[in-house]
């Protein structure tokens, strides 16, 4: 029996903001667990058109496709071009979750939330010949997953191969989080069994790893025995958490320095109260940014802040305002983002009852175009405006080099410059070195970049009094 896993490219692939290195970070991990659950007879084979051109002169038994919002019309003419062919197409996703009626127009079976229980069984139902045309996730457990199927992963693609994710879901619900749908109807956060999760490290070749996760330190006791059983593997590591997470008073955040944490992508978002509240993201209220981005620092640990423009109660001047503030403390890369409403989540909700959607082409809900009107404060035009130069800005070698100084440790104001500047400014090096196949020569680079760097920082340069998010008025 042959299957055919594939990830089809996202749109933005073809447009002006395509940067070919973001999609050739990490292989494709939620199609590689599907595969580990076909019979050992079987022939597999997976394919990111990410990384290679896709292959469409098969006409394998069965076709699994996994559909995002922004790669939804490529996933659905590939799954029409398979079915005619006889292939029994398979659709499944955080796209088809949010809107599975559009997604059945193309399949002949979709899958709501979470694989690990509805792909197994939908295997049974089909080798039985009564496969359903629908499949929803209800029971959540990681207990029993086979290892992830790596054999089919073309390493030499990726920079980061060793991703790894070790927990499923997120403990908050923010009312923007594209996430938060997939996860209803069940457990919206749980735990793969930390022998398990460690058993799959060990298989991971080389030193350095990426935790996927949206959370990583979201569930404190099995982080703390995630990291504890980490020491002593000699591993670098990158990872995301919250900014309540990195604050709290307990020893998790040095079990992971120690264990070789050495980047943490920090969703700050905001940096006004009121978005903060109108987004339900409550875990940032209260919680003193500068001293969460000091903790990290003093443990070597380097910052990819992400931020959200477009908010209710953004003006004209929160791009230049949001650029300083992220360069005055150091932050050594950080991710802008449009405020974009995905279906299915209260965000949408809200903005479709306000009429605020300007469209619904999917394609172009990618965090980079305007696709809604924004709050009363910013124009359409200011936030495309607004964004565009906070990249730019951001990134410019002048605030690279002022951001670095921001550091006390010529060795972390070094790393800092080499892996922001590495980042974000030599394009055409990353293009060949992709086009040539040779990512995986730059994997001791990285590497050595993330090595251990920990010291006193010196005095926080001050934030602006409203830039400090207020406490939580119950």
């Amino acid at each position: 029996m042959r299957v055919k896993f594939i990830l089809p490219a996202l749109t933005e692939a073809t447009n002006p903001y395509w940067r070919p290195i973001k999609y050739s970070l990490f292989p494709p991990l939620g199609l590689a667990t599907l595969a580990a659950y076909l019979p050992d007879d079987w022939e597999a084979e997976l394919q990111d058109e990410h990384v290679e051109p896709l292959r469409l002169d098969d006409a394998p038994e069965l076709v699994v496709i996994q559909v995002y919002i922004t790669n939804a019309y490529r996933a659905y003419a590939l799954a029409d071009i398979y079915r005619s062919r006889g292939s029994y197409v398979c659709l499944g996703g955080l796209h088809v979750t949010s809107l599975p009626a559009e997604a059945a127009a193309h399949a002949d079976s979709i899958f709501l939330g979470p694989g690990e229980e509805t792909f197994p069984q939908f295997l049974r139902d089909w080798q039985q010949r009564r496969p359903q045309p629908r499949y929803e996730s209800s029971v959540r457990t990681l207990v029993g997953v086979p290892p992830i199927r790596r054999d089919l992963i073309r390493r030499e693609l990726y920079l980061v191969p060793n991703s790894i994710v070790v927990t499923r879901g997120c403990p908050h619900h923010c009312d923007f989080c594209y996430k938060d749908a997939f996860f209803e109807g069940g457990k919206s956060f749980y735990t793969q069994p930390v022998d398990d999760a460690l058993a799959e490290i060990d298989r991971l070749p080389g030193r350095h790893l990426y935790f996927l996760d949206d959370h990583l330190l979201g569930h404190q006791r099995f982080a703390a025995s995630l990291f504890d059983g980490m020491r002593g593997m000699g591993r670098l590591f990158q990872g995301a958490a919250t900014v309540d997470s990195i604050l709290r008073d307990t020893s998790l955040l040095e079990k992971a320095a120690a264990a070789g944490l050495r980047s943490l992508f920090v969703g700050f978002e905001t940096l006004s109260e009121r978005n903060l509240r109108a987004s339900n993201k409550r875990q940032n209220l209260g919680r003193d940014y500068a001293q969460a981005i000091e903790r990290l620092h003093a443990l070597g640990i380097m910052i990819n802040g992400s931020f959200v423009f477009g908010l209710d109660d953004d003006g004209p001047d929160v791009f230049a305002r949001t650029v300083e503030w992220a360069v005055k403390q150091g932050i050594t890369t950080a991710t802008f983002h449009i405020a974009t409403p995905y279906p299915g989540t209260d965000y949408f909700k809200r903005i479709e009852a306000e009429g605020r959607l300007l469209h619904r082409r999917w394609d172009q809900y990618d965090t980079r175009t305007v696709v809604h009107q924004p709050g009363p404060l910013l124009t359409a035009e200011q936030l495309k405006t607004g964004y565009d130069w906070a990249y730019r800005e951001f990134y410019s070698w002048a605030n690279i080099t002022k951001a670095s100084l921001a550091h006390t440790s010529l060795k972390h104001q070094i790393k800092h410059f080499a892996y922001a500047g590495g980042w974000k400014r030599f394009e055409t090096l990353w293009n060949f070195m992709i086009k040539t196949r040779q990512l995986n020569s730059m994997r001791p680079l990285l590497e050595a970049i993330l090595a251990k760097v920990q010291g006193p920082r010196g005095t926080l340069n001050p934030a602006p009094a409203d830039f400090i998010p207020l406490p939580i008025v119950q």
